[in-house]
């Protein structure tokens, strides 16, 4: 298949928007889906299995097993299918299929072979990843075993909406009462479903011949219980405490965000032959400030400007922090030597009406990536500039007021 004919979600912007929205680490979520990946491997009988979370450039592994994948780029993956349909998505031989017989992970070791994948879908209908399964041997899974991966899928997509809650709960103590019999109301309704299934699988277990399953029943009990006692915590929790818990939660400083994005987008630099730098402002590099939806702006930025950067080339990042009286600011640019832009392609990104094109390399672009990071900046009342020249590179410059601390 053509790269101009990749697969593209006809919701893409409202599904990167709600992506954004879980404001998530993807780097710290393996211990809260570990056990869900175990489980889905095991009813399937594959090798493999992956929680794939798909931003504008990224298929971002959070949580696996069999496989020591963290990411790869969204138009070398299966799930992107997965993603742009409204059901599941197979491929019971990947060698034999135009799409994917020349990947990496196909043509060589580890020599996958066979895919199934399940479309995390929201509330809103938008599929924010893919629960991934994948085999060096074909497979036949039958409808209850789909059916299990799709229950599953279900609470992967539960426990991201958990997760969201529970952040939006530490960033809004002033309404904490209300908050926290929104977070008990939302974890017991799906949590307390996945526990009365797994109970059933448990007594039915040799009916349905699965044993194979029932040695991980006890793991979607301990964590659906987990989740409980939390709920129950944070009723019984009082206000003032919950609110001091919270301080620093939800905040980085310069050197947290350094640190962060390096562990994210080195890996996609280093793969490129791009030389990323990032640097700080030792003056004020330990002051916090809010990271909401930080990790979404500036990795798409730096995402992109990898993206149209030639190998050998440079992309540097400079963070500040400018200390005011009243609100603080915290600035940040992306400079490239990448192939730079035309001043009417700025202009519509500016507008928030840019459009994706293909990378230096021939990499894929899905759209709306830039177009996100407008929309976000917009939404945290910063502004946006670009400078660029074709052929020579591109800066962009973002700035974001912050709040004084305390």
């Amino acid at each position: 298949m053509q790269a101009d004919m990749l697969p593209v979600p006809v919701n893409e912007m409202e599904r990167v928007i709600e992506l954004s929205d879980y404001d998530l680490d993807y780097s710290s979520l393996q211990d809260q889906f570990k056990d869900l990946t175990t489980l889905a491997a095991k009813i399937a009988g594959t090798d493999v299995s992956l929680v794939n979370l798909i931003d504008s450039y990224t298929s971002w592994t959070i949580a696996r097993h069999g496989l020591p994948v963290e990411q790869l780029p969204r138009e070398e993956t299966v799930c992107q299918y997965t993603i742009a349909g409204a059901d599941n998505f197979e491929v019971s031989d990947l060698t034999a299929d135009e799409r994917f017989k020349d990947k990496s992970y196909v043509s060589g070791a580890p020599n996958l072979k066979y895919y199934f994948g399940v479309p995390l879908r929201t509330a809103s209908g938008n599929n924010l990843g893919a629960l991934c399964l994948m085999d060096a041997q074909t497979k036949q899974l039958s409808p209850e075993k789909i059916e299990m991966l799709k229950i599953i899928a279900g609470e992967i997509v539960n426990r991201l909406q958990v997760y969201k809650t529970l952040q939006e709960l530490k960033r809004n103590a002033s309404e904490a009462i209300e908050s926290k019999k929104r977070v008990a109301h939302d974890i017991r309704g799906p949590v307390g479903g996945i526990i009365g299934l797994a109970r059933v699988i448990s007594e039915q277990g040799d009916e349905n011949s699965m044993e194979e399953v029932l040695e991980f029943i006890n793991l979607i009990y301990k964590s659906g219980n987990s989740i409980l006692e939390l709920a129950d915590e944070i009723l019984s929790t009082d206000i003032s405490k919950s609110a001091i818990a919270a301080v620093g939660v939800n905040e980085f400083n310069q050197l947290m965000l350094k640190d962060r994005l390096e562990k994210l987008y080195a890996p996609q630099a280093l793969n490129k032959g791009i030389h990323l730098t990032i640097t700080t402002n030792a003056g004020t590099e330990a002051v916090p400030f809010s990271r909401n939806k930080l990790m979404q702006i500036m990795g798409n930025i730096i995402s992109n400007s990898i993206k149209f950067t030639p190998r050998g080339g440079g992309v540097s990042v400079s963070i500040d922090l400018q200390l005011g009286g009243s609100l603080n600011t915290l600035i940040f640019t992306v400079a490239d030597n990448g192939i730079g832009m035309l001043p009417a392609q700025v202009a519509s990104i500016l507008m928030g009406e840019g459009k994706s094109t293909k990378g230096t390399v021939g990499e894929q672009g899905y759209g709306f990536g830039l177009s996100l990071v407008k929309h976000l900046i917009d939404s945290l009342n910063g502004n946006l500039d670009i400078a660029s020249t074709p052929g020579q590179g591109s800066v962009f410059t973002v700035k974001i007021p912050q709040s004084q601390a305390g």
